[in-house]
């Protein structure tokens, strides 16, 4: 008889499916931006539709399942990327941030109004929050996402291809992570713990 004590099953790629995630995000935009400085836009916009394909591809793979925000993403970079290249118009691959973010502001926003809070959906494996919290982490997400859709447009708008193209690699990250560092203080004032009560901040 064996003294040896069975060994808890562990699941070797849970670890790796943030890291996955951030890869399969961050790839096409690093190609995009790599492409741009060797080949212009309009190759750029190709690979990057193609490289968004293959990230959806890598992460059904991983998770056998599509998160919608990533698909809805997806959607419009072929959506936007196809026009830019029939019209030989970059216009179109520039407007496709304000037009995502723009929807995702307006979705959080919307919400509230029906008590709905979508956040929860994206977050709810990350934290808990009671209802306050939750309303107003909605509130602050949906804001800067208008504010990011109005930033976006007036960058590309009034500024050259080249600075838009690094505008979009170089500013819209940091923002967003500098941003979600920056609700810290909500998140953990309106924290709900596993026993039902609340977190002493």
């Amino acid at each position: 008889m064996s003294d040896r004590q069975p060994r808890p099953e562990v699941t070797p790629t849970a670890p790796q499916m943030p890291l996955a995630r951030i890869l399969s995000d961050l790839g096409p935009l690093i190609l995009f931006f790599v492409t741009y400085k060797f080949a212009g836009i309009f190759v750029a916009t190709a690979v990057f539709m193609a490289t968004t394909l293959l990230s959806l591809g890598a992460i059904w793979w991983l998770e056998k399942k599509l998160a919608v925000m990533p698909l809805f993403t997806a959607v419009l970079v072929l959506i936007f990327g196809s026009l830019t290249l029939i019209f030989k118009d970059a216009a179109f691959i520039k407007m496709k941030p304000t037009i995502l973010y723009a929807f995702f502001g307006l979705l959080l926003l919307g919400g509230l109004k029906f008590e709905r809070h979508f956040l929860r959906m994206v977050f709810a494996q990350a934290f808990e929050l009671d209802d306050a919290g939750w309303r107003a982490l909605t509130w602050r997400w949906g804001l800067f996402f208008l504010a990011l859709a109005g930033l976006n447009e007036a960058v590309w708008r009034n500024t050259s291809t080249a600075i838009w193209v690094d505008f979009k690699v170089f500013a819209i990250l940091p923002l967003i992570f500098l941003f979600a560092i920056a609700q810290t203080p909500l998140v953990l004032r309106h924290q709900i713990v596993k026993d039902g009560s609340k977190t002493d901040s």
